[in-house]
């Protein structure tokens, strides 16, 4: 493995903690609806625990209720059941073959408590990046043990690990500004 190898390995990981961590942001809930909120949600489907959206059509009827369309008749009492009793707070309400989920308005201590969720789901993105740029350090290290790179090309190749360490945690910082600022608007 060479050096360039290691740099292009370090990118990729780094892009690969990002897309991780966006995808864990669409979980904590702003003041909006977002069908991605009930992905956690799983339904008792002939035994087996299946997701949500493998049952029923996941959409939005506006900015603040997300409708759930079962695609199999008895199945709107279960997916009703399964969405209260998540933690996620939400009391939906069937009518007809449509279950509608509200997202109830939050109120200014739970806003707060959502601002250090966010916060701590970016410091584990930092360590998850930081830990890939000390691996990738050490390979480094450990090609000019092997004497396969020199002490020059080891000290430019930290430099550069470096650079894109910084630049993927300024890409986190950006997010959990962006999504607390999202969670305290009213």
């Amino acid at each position: 493995m060479s050096i360039a190898d290691i740099k292009k390995n370090v990118d990729a990981k780094m892009d690969q903690s990002i897309e991780a961590f966006k995808h864990n942001l669409t979980k904590i809930r702003t003041g909006r609806a977002n069908p991605a909120l009930l992905d956690t949600v799983h339904v008792d489907y002939y035994g087996s625990m299946v997701p949500l959206s493998q049952v029923a059509n996941l959409s939005l009827l506006d900015a603040r209720t997300i409708s759930v369309q079962p695609w199999e008749k008895g199945m709107g009492a279960k997916i009703e059941k399964a969405i209260r009793e998540s933690d996620l707070g939400l009391n939906p309400a069937s009518m007809g073959d449509l279950i509608r989920v509200p997202m109830p308005p939050m109120t200014e201590e739970r806003r707060k408590e959502l601002t250090k969720v966010v916060r701590t789901e970016g410091e584990a993105a930092k360590v998850a990046v930081r830990n890939i740029r000390r691996d990738a350090n050490e390979a480094v290290k450990k090609l000019v043990k092997d004497k396969l790179a020199s002490e020059d090309d080891q000290k430019r190749s930290e430099a550069d690990i470096q650079k894109v360490t910084d630049k993927h945690i300024q890409e986190i910082d950006k997010l959990v500004a962006s999504k607390e600022q999202d969670i305290m608007a009213v």
